[in-house]
């Protein structure tokens, strides 16, 4: 005798069947889920960027910073040249000339001594003797002529000053158009002024030489007048003039 089972029967426990087999998985009390939340990781982003974007303006600043020390370091940085020996050296070779000079010198006593012996009123007395107004009148046209010559060795050492005026201006604004700080922009300028002082005091020299020896020409044109006024007047002046007397011109034996 057959045994038969329902179809719905059969079908039931082929459903069930896995089930029963296979193991059942259980999560752990203890196990997290990992929850996604879009607000919450867009603000984390936002607070990542605006992190970085703080390290580099800190970034930024330092570099600044240092810039600004290296500018610091080159604005104290000392200019590595100095014309200051060479100017020193053009002023002392004009007060050489300066004091050099013939005759009267560059001193107020010794103008006022001059003066006073042969320019002045006194130099053409009228108890001064023929010699002693020739003698006067020899040393005031030997002080015009050394005045005249000191002029003009001035002249020519400040002329020769030029070229070595000239060597060094152009020194000078070379280092001043290179200047890597303004303190060494500033030493150039400065020896560029102390360069045109060197300048000024060469054409003070110059002006005053010039002057001395057109003093001296003037001093010895009235003097020379003064004392021609005093040889006319002895020249006219009764008993001291020419006074005629027997001369014999031939002598005989008798």
């Amino acid at each position: 005798m057959k045994l038969r089972v329902p179809r719905a029967a059969f079908a039931a426990v082929i459903l069930a069947a896995p089930l029963s087999v296979s193991p059942v998985l259980i999560a752990p009390a203890s196990a997290q889920w990992i929850v996604y939340d879009p607000t919450n990781y867009a603000q984390n982003l936002l607070s990542a960027t605006r992190a970085l974007q703080q390290i580099n303006n800190q970034i930024t600043s330092l570099q600044n910073e240092a810039q600004m020390l290296i500018n610091q370091a080159r604005n104290l940085t000392s200019l590595p040249f100095s014309s200051l020996q060479h100017l020193q050296q053009s002023v002392q070779r004009t007060q050489q000339l300066l004091s050099q000079a013939q005759g009267i010198a560059y001193n107020v006593q010794n103008i006022d001594r001059a003066f006073q012996t042969n320019y002045g009123a006194g130099s053409a007395s009228m108890s001064a003797s023929d010699q002693q107004l020739v003698a006067q009148a020899k040393e005031r046209w030997n002080n015009t002529v050394s005045g005249l010559q000191d002029a003009m060795r001035v002249q020519a050492g400040v002329v020769g000053n030029i070229d070595t005026n000239r060597t060094q201006m152009s020194a000078l604004v070379g280092q001043s158009q290179g200047a890597t700080g303004a303190l060494q922009a500033t030493q150039a300028g400065n020896q560029l002024l102390a360069l045109q002082a060197q300048q000024l005091a060469d054409l003070t020299a110059v002006v005053s030489a010039n002057g001395r020896a057109q003093a001296l020409a003037e001093a010895e044109r009235s003097a020379a007048a003064e004392q021609g006024r005093e040889q006319r007047r002895r020249f006219l002046t009764p008993g001291t003039g020419y006074q005629p007397g027997n001369a014999q011109m031939f002598t005989g034996s008798n």
